[in-house]
């Protein structure tokens, strides 16, 4: 009976690792789709595509998906028509959130993005409600082993970027939105292809959340990570390393 019981555990976490990773690759595939019909299905000449193919690449998506989510958005066949909607409002504790969402529906989108917000003691905004706390820059990010700090650093620099941060999980690099394209040009150049680029949100001011609040925003977190059509959220929650520690155990 024991035996039965953990070969059921092993597959129930199985199970629930390949629905994580399906809900990752079906993310990835709408905006493989969008960026490839936003401009040439030609990575080297669509700087959004290169961005969706490297963050597909990171998720180990297979070849052979990638390509066909890029035939799609290149016209071939009759696939539904994916739009951009960004979303803003207040999560549990106060904490100002951007929600980016690509979807197919925008009335389906919006009630469950606003069914979230009133199930967890939060509040829908209207469009820049929330976003004058946030600063938009371009973000890119090279794993830890694409370069040692004090060349990243240099490099970054030399390209135009304004900050970057180095530890175990990797490179962050930040810059201008107008320099993303130009910055990451000049960094692929030297260390190889980065695994994301993309237009990012960074919080002018972080919240403080306690370990009651940080538990009911990181549920909130989950549901709207769980939904298909939310592609990025950004907050500017700030919570210790020993809540954290505590909340991951």
């Amino acid at each position: 009976m024991a035996g039965h019981s953990q070969f059921k555990n092993i597959m129930h976490r199985k199970g629930a690792q390949d629905s994580k990773r399906a809900k990752v690759f079906t993310k990835l595939i709408r905006e493989l789709t969008v960026a490839a019909k936003s401009g040439l299905p030609d990575p080297d000449m669509n700087p959004r595509l290169r961005s969706a193919i490297a963050s597909a690449k990171a998720a180990n998506m297979p070849k052979g998906t990638m390509e066909r989510a890029i035939k799609r958005g290149a016209g071939a066949g009759d696939e539904a028509d994916f739009v951009e909607v960004r979303y803003e409002g207040y999560g549990p504790g106060g904490v100002a959130m951007i929600i980016e969402t690509l979807t197919d529906n925008r009335n389906r989108t919006a009630a469950e993005i606003r069914s979230a917000f009133s199930k967890h003691g939060g509040n829908l905004g209207e469009s820049g409600s929330v976003s004058f706390l946030f600063e938009r820059i371009g973000l890119i990010g090279f794993k830890a082993e694409a370069s040692n700090t004090e060349s990243m650093f240099e490099a970054a620099i030399e390209a135009g970027a304004e900050d970057i941060e180095s530890g175990e999980a990797g490179h962050e690099i930040i810059c201008a939105p107008d320099d993303l394209n130009a910055v990451r040009d000049a960094l692929e150049a030297k260390f190889g292809a980065a695994a994301a680029a993309h237009l990012d949100w960074k919080p002018r001011d972080m919240v403080p959340v306690d370990e009651e609040m940080a538990g009911a925003l990181f549920k909130f977190l989950n549901i709207l990570d769980d939904n298909e059509d939310v592609q990025r959220v950004v907050a500017n929650f700030d919570v210790s390393e020993d809540v954290m520690e505590r909340l991951g155990g």
